[in-house]
């Protein structure tokens, strides 16, 4: 494995064989992937940190999907990959269905976990919420919205019977750099749906029966937008599908990418 700087976003590469890029979501990084990691063996990873999140938390200027979309495409100039499979969670999914629709003869496939086209309209004053509060209270604010994430996002399950991978969640949240979190936040608030007519590639949507941000029955209405999409439903999971279910994540992402191959 390696890591690489290119214009301040860092991202790691692993492994050889059919690209996957792995696109995480807000407060995560690309360690978001490591526990579903085995089942991309056979491929060559590309994990970056968004811009304004881990690594890449050094920005300037305004963070927005477009921006997100073109670091991925610098990310995959630099490792020198054409087209490659999508793995993508949360906000990750809002910027791989752009990159999908924008620069479809990039994209192969899209597997997306937590997934979601935009917020809805209620939640985008929730999220400016949570980045004033980043922005103003600093490290002692993202404590408190981890722990009030960890509590919201994750399942009863996760919480009561798998502790480490809610605290992997919590420590995922509380090392994000406050003033990138908030612009990230901002730029999620402003997210606008892309256009699903555009994509072309095969989907499949997986998400948890406790998944307040991503539910059910709005990733069963967003597969009705992508012709052909698969959705998939955990039981006892919530938000951070790859982290609260490795093993289910695995298993669906090898029979996945196994018909793409």
């Amino acid at each position: 494995m390696s890591t690489r700087i290119v214009e301040r976003i860092a991202f790691e590469t692993d492994g050889a064989g059919d690209a996957v890029l792995m696109i995480h979501g807000l407060g995560g990084s690309s360690n978001t992937f490591s526990a579903i990691a085995p089942a991309f063996a056979r491929h060559m990873t590309i994990r970056p940190d968004l811009p304004g999140s881990a690594r890449s938390a050094g920005v300037v200027g305004d963070l927005s999907i477009e921006r997100f979309v073109q670091a991925m495409l610098r990310v995959l100039s630099a490792a020198a990959v054409e087209r490659v499979h999508v793995v993508a969670h949360s906000l990750g999914t809002i910027v791989a269905t752009h990159l999908a629709a924008g620069h479809p003869n990039r994209v192969r496939s899209l597997l997306l976990f937590g997934p979601l086209l935009c917020p809805p309209d209620p939640a985008r004053e929730t999220i400016r919420a949570r980045a004033r509060r980043a922005r103003d209270d600093g490290v002692g604010g993202m404590q408190a919205i981890a722990d009030a994430l960890v509590s919201a996002s994750t399942s009863t399950q996760t919480r009561a019977r798998a502790p480490a991978a809610a605290a992997f969640v919590r420590e995922s949240l509380m090392r994000q750099d406050p003033d990138g979190y908030a612009r990230t936040c901002e730029a999620l608030a402003d997210a606008r749906a892309a256009d699903t007519a555009a994509i072309g590639c095969p989907v499949m949507l997986v998400t948890g029966d406790e998944d307040a941000v991503a539910p059910p029955q709005a990733v069963r209405m967003m597969a009705e937008r992508l012709a052909g999409a698969r959705t998939e439903v955990l039981r006892g999971c919530g938000h951070w599908t790859p982290i609260e279910q490795p093993e289910p994540c695995m298993a669906l992402a090898r029979e996945f990418l196994a018909r793409r191959t």
